[in-house]
C-alpha cells in the first residue's frame, strides 16, 4: 500500500453547495489518503444553507465550508492536486485553469440542488439526492486500487464512476 496522500478537487459553478458537500465526504471516508479542496468557476461567496445543514444534521465538521474561485488552485503556490472532479455541466464546458501537476480529471456531473424551486422538503430532498449521489461516486473512488492500476486504467474507472454511479430517485 502506497503512503501517498491524494489531493483531489471538487468543481462547481458557484462552490456553495455540491462541490462544498464533495469536500467534506472526502475529507471524512478518505481521511489519510485523500486531501480535500472545492471551488467554483464563479463562487458565489457563501455556503448554501441546506447543504451547511444537511452536512451538520449528518455530523460533518463545516468549519472548513466557504465559497471560493478555482483561480486560488491555479496559483504557484497551492497545493498540486493529483484529482479534479467537476460536479456540473456547464462548469465542465468552461475554460478552466491550467492545474499544475496535470491531475487526471472527470466529469461527474450532479444535479444543482440549489435550482430546485419547490417547498422546503423538496429542496431538503434534492440536497440530500445530491449528497447521496456524491457519497456513492467518492465511495467508489476511494476503493479504486490506486497503486494497482496504470494511467489509462484509471482514467477509464474514473469516467465510469461518472458516467455509471446511480441517478436521483
Amino acid at each position: 500500500m502506497s503512503d501517498n496522500v491524494y489531493n483531489v478537487l471538487f468543481l462547481c459553478n458557484a462552490n456553495s453547495a455540491r462541490s462544498i458537500m464533495g469536500e467534506a465526504i472526502l475529507s471524512r471516508i478518505g481521511a489519510g489518503r485523500f486531501k480535500a479542496f472545492s471551488a467554483g468557476s464563479q463562487p458565489k461567496g457563501e455556503v448554501n444553507p441546506y447543504a451547511l445543514q444537511l452536512l451538520e444534521s449528518l455530523s460533518y465538521d463545516t468549519s472548513f465550508a466557504r465559497s471560493k474561485g478555482w483561480d486560488e488552485f491555479a496559483e504557484p503556490d497551492a497545493p498540486e492536486m493529483n484529482f479534479v472532479f467537476t460536479l456540473c455541466d456547464s462548469t465542465a464546458n468552461e475554460p478552466c485553469p491550467i492545474w499544475p501537476g496535470h491531475p487526471m480529471t472527470a466529469l461527474w456531473s450532479i444535479p444543482d440542488p440549489s435550482k430546485v424551486d419547490g417547498t422546503e422538503a423538496e429542496l431538503h430532498l434534492a440536497f440530500a439526492d445530491a449528497y447521496r449521489m456524491l457519497n456513492n461516486r467518492i465511495s467508489l473512488f476511494v476503493n479504486l486500487p490506486m497503486d494497482a492500476l496504470d494511467h489509462l486504467a484509471l482514467q477509464h474507472h474514473l469516467d465510469a464512476i461518472g458516467r455509471d454511479a446511480p441517478k436521483p430517485n
